[in-house]
This record gives C-alpha cells, sequence and structure tokens, in this order.
C-alpha cells in the first residue's frame, strides 16, 4: 500500500505512521551514514532523516546528490521529536525512500547577505526563503480574514472599475492610459463607485489592485498595492470608527491564532499586537497637533529616530515623524479625526458650524507603521458636493454620475480603505512593503 501522501503542516496527524511529502531541498548537512535534509513543501518545513542502514543504496547516493532546491518526493515514517527543527517543529521523518525530481542548479540566493537590488532582481527565487514565505502565508490569512469579516457581517462584494475617466481623489498621481484615443487612468480606489453601491446594496466592499504614480521612495509605498474598501448606508462617523475598530482586531488576532510558526520565523514580537482589541483610542486632530507641537518643544525624539519631534502647523498634513511620535503615544492603534478640510478629499463631509475640518479618520498604528486605514463620512448634499467639485477646480462632466447619488435617496454614509501591504508589514513587523506582496512595484522596480 502506497503511503499517502501528505503536507508538511499535517505532520502531527500522522505520528508512527507511513507518509509521503513533496517539496524542495531548503537545506543538507550530515556525514558518514546519515544524511539530515531540510525539506519545504510550501505548507512548512521539516527534517527527513537519511540513514544508510533504513534505505537502499541507491536512495542514499541520492540523499548525498541533492543540492539546494532540489525537488524531491520523500517516503518515511513521522517521529515526534521536540528537538526536531521545522516549521512548525517538533516532528521529522525518518526517510524509508526518497526520489529526486530535478537537481537545481547552484542556488543563487544563499545564508549571507545579500543587496536588496540583488534581491528584488531575484524576487521570483527570494519568495522561497523563509521569511518571505512566511510574509507571503500571512498576507494570505489577512486576506482571508477581511474577507470573512466583512462577508459574516452582510457587506456584499461587489467589484470596481480599474479603468476610469477621472480621478477619484482629485489628484495628479495617475497612470494615464490610452482607452481607444480617449485619456483614462487606472484606478486609485473604488470609493467613488462603492457609493453607487450602497445605494443598491446597502453595504458593500471592493477588494483589488489600486494604483498611485506617487514619486516616492519611502518605505511605506508601492505603485501598485491592494485595498479592501468598506462603504455603508446609514453610517456616520462614530458608527465608522467603531466598524473599523472591530475589523481591525478581528484581523489581528485572527493571524496571531493562525499565523503563530510565521510570525516565529519572521521573529515578530507579538506583544504590541496582543494589545490590539476594541475600542481604540480616538483623539481629535486639533489633539494630535497640540499633543506635536508640545513634544517638539520640549524637544522630545520621535521613537525609533534619532530626530527630534517636528513642530507641525495647524493646517498640515501629518508626516511619518509625526504619525509615528502620535502612535507611540498609546498601547493600541489610535484614530485621529476631524482632518483639516485642506489636506483631505473633496467628497468628504465638512464638520458642521467648523468648516475648515472635515468628518474624516485616519488609524495610525504602532511601532512606526502608520496609517493602516483612512476614512471619512461622505458628502451627502448634492450643492455641497458641486461646490467642493468647483473648489477643487475639477472638471464636472465626469463626477455628474456622482453627483446623481446625492438626487435620489441620499443618506449619510460612511466608507474606509485598508491597505493591506501596509497591514502585512505591521503585523509581520517588516520594515518595508517590497516584502509584503509577492512581486512588488516601486518607483524603480517593475521586472520580474
Amino acid at each position: 500500500m502506497q503511503a499517502p501522501i501528505v503536507t508538511i503542516r499535517s505532520l502531527h496527524e500522522h505520528v508512527d505512521q507511513e507518509v509521503t511529502i513533496q517539496g524542495w531541498c531548503y537545506a543538507k548537512t550530515g556525514k558518514g551514514k546519515l544524511v539530515f535534509l531540510q525539506v519545504r513543501d510550501g505548507a512548512g518545513i521539516c527534517q527527513a532523516v537519511v540513514f544508510r542502514g533504513n534505505v537502499q543504496e541507491e536512495d542514499f547516493e541520492i540523499a548525498k546528490a541533492v543540492t539546494q532546491e532540489t525537488s524531491v518526493i520523500v517516503r518515511g515514517i513521522v517521529k515526534a521529536d521536540p528537538r526536531a527543527p521545522g516549521i512548525p517543529g517538533g516532528y521529522e521523518i525518518d526517510v524509508r525512500g526518497i526520489e529526486s525530481m530535478g537537481i537545481s542548479d547552484p542556488f543563487p540566493i544563499q545564508p549571507k547577505e545579500h543587496g536588496v537590488e540583488f534581491l528584488m532582481q531575484n524576487r521570483h527565487l527570494w519568495l522561497r526563503s523563509s521569511r518571505q514565505w512566511a510574509a507571503m502565508r500571512v498576507r494570505a490569512t489577512i486576506v482571508r480574514a477581511i474577507r470573512d469579516w466583512l462577508d459574516d457581517r452582510d457587506f456584499l462584494n461587489v467589484d470596481t472599475p480599474i479603468i476610469t475617466p477621472a480621478a477619484a481623489e482629485g489628484t495628479t498621481t495617475l497612470f494615464e492610459i490610452d482607452y481607444h484615443g480617449e485619456p483614462a487612468y487606472l484606478a486609485q480606489t473604488g470609493q467613488l463607485y462603492n457609493e453607487a453601491n450602497i445605494f443598491a446594496f446597502g453595504k458593500v466592499y471592493c477588494f483589488g489592485p489600486t494604483f498611485r504614480a506617487e514619486k516616492s521612495k519611502t518605505r511605506r509605498h508601492l505603485q501598485e498595492f491592494w485595498m479592501v474598501e468598506p462603504e455603508i448606508a446609514f453610517c456616520d462617523l462614530d458608527q465608522l470608527m467603531e466598524i473599523e475598530e472591530q475589523f481591525v482586531s478581528y484581523i489581528v488576532q485572527r493571524c496571531l491564532t493562525e499565523c503563530a510558526p510565521e510570525l516565529q520565523v519572521l521573529e515578530r514580537d507579538t506583544t504590541a499586537l496582543q494589545r490590539v482589541t476594541a475600542p481604540f483610542p480616538r483623539i481629535h486632530y486639533d489633539e494630535a497637533v497640540q499633543m506635536i507641537n508640545d513634544a517638539a518643544a520640549r524637544g522630545d525624539l520621535v521613537p525609533g529616530y534619532e530626530d527630534p519631534v517636528p513642530a507641525i502647523e495647524w493646517g498640515d498634513d501629518f508626516g511619518s515623524p509625526h504619525e509615528t511620535y502620535i502612535a507611540a503615544q498609546f498601547e493600541k492603534p489610535v484614530f485621529v479625526h476631524h482632518y483639516p478640510t485642506q489636506v483631505k478629499a473633496f467628497y468628504m463631509e465638512p464638520e458642521a458650524g467648523r468648516p475648515e475640518v472635515c468628518r474624516s479618520v485616519d488609524l495610525l498604528a504602532p511601532e512606526g507603521y502608520g496609517e493602516i486605514t483612512g476614512g471619512s463620512e461622505r458628502m451627502s448634499d448634492a450643492s455641497k458636493l458641486i461646490a467642493a467639485i468647483e473648489r477643487h477646480h475639477l472638471p464636472m462632466a465626469p463626477y455628474e454620475w456622482y453627483v446623481d447619488l446625492r438626487r435620489y435617496g441620499s443618506v449619510v454614509h460612511s466608507g474606509f480603505g485598508l491597505g493591506v501591504e501596509r497591514t502585512v508589514a505591521w503585523i509581520c513587523g517588516l520594515d518595508h512593503v517590497r516584502e509584503t506582496i509577492a512581486f512588488p512595484r516601486t518607483l524603480t522596480t517593475m521586472r520580474p
């Protein structure tokens, strides 16, 4: 009877049973009558012990000949051993047979320091390293958690266009394309279309790639990234923050539960993540500015930086040092709400009696990871929206349909966007978002 094919992740279910695993040789050591193979199969890594007395001579020679990244099929008995290395560890294979499916050429990525440029050029191979593997698995869990939370709460997934005729946020950071002789743009967001969708379905979300042609080389920016954007009818700013904190808490706690081996590979200290439970603290933009300027006056340093906290003028948007300092004052992610109207998108509802601020909110993650979500209450009055479009010197024609939404049964409504890559970076404790997506597109990287 042929040994069943199982995954390394499930070895704990097959102790003292003969199984088959299919994968690649991640590393190899040994001498004399023993060869120790580290085998990875995409689900995990385990040690396969090849003892000359337990296999045919041909199989032992194969084990000695395999190189890093050689594809192998290994048959053997699962043994429980708390000392056995692996992901997850504690189990190893006492090999009874081995096949080599494809010998690997000398692998270009070795356990030594490689420059970022070299690793990015070899991203298709770098993905096989344990840290990159772990980050991608955490990303997949985040995506599942996002969909599960929204689907379980009756949000409907409605896809929005990637090709659009106008900027959604009134900016110039657009990738222009030729749409059969007419200029069009890769979407920065699906939000405007989502606002149309809520009047049909109540609560919706879109989830897909978005594009920003920002000339930015910071560790937080990509040219192409994935974003989930929930939008809710009959929802004001306070209700929106309640939704966001429940949503983000669920994602983080799900990763802590399901991705413990991956987070261990990444050497992630999860102490701060364990505190990510609703409710989150909330501060007004005015309060945040005062907090920053008081720190600047005292000469406080930005956590993680050697530079002092820079002062800020009321009305300016926060830079990375400001966000890092604010978030460091709290044990959980913190909401900053009611930003100045002048630094936010045209469609955000102004505060009654104080039009210089709008009903907007950003959620800042601790540990220097900055804005995780950004959202607002949207303008629900057609005349206000028309005035805002004119004030931003935007052409009216591309937005006529958007204004229409306020003419036929308008309601208070709100929404937010969560960037997957920044969320992965935060939960994994990664320094740069280029490691949060399989094939990143940065200002200087378009290949492979």
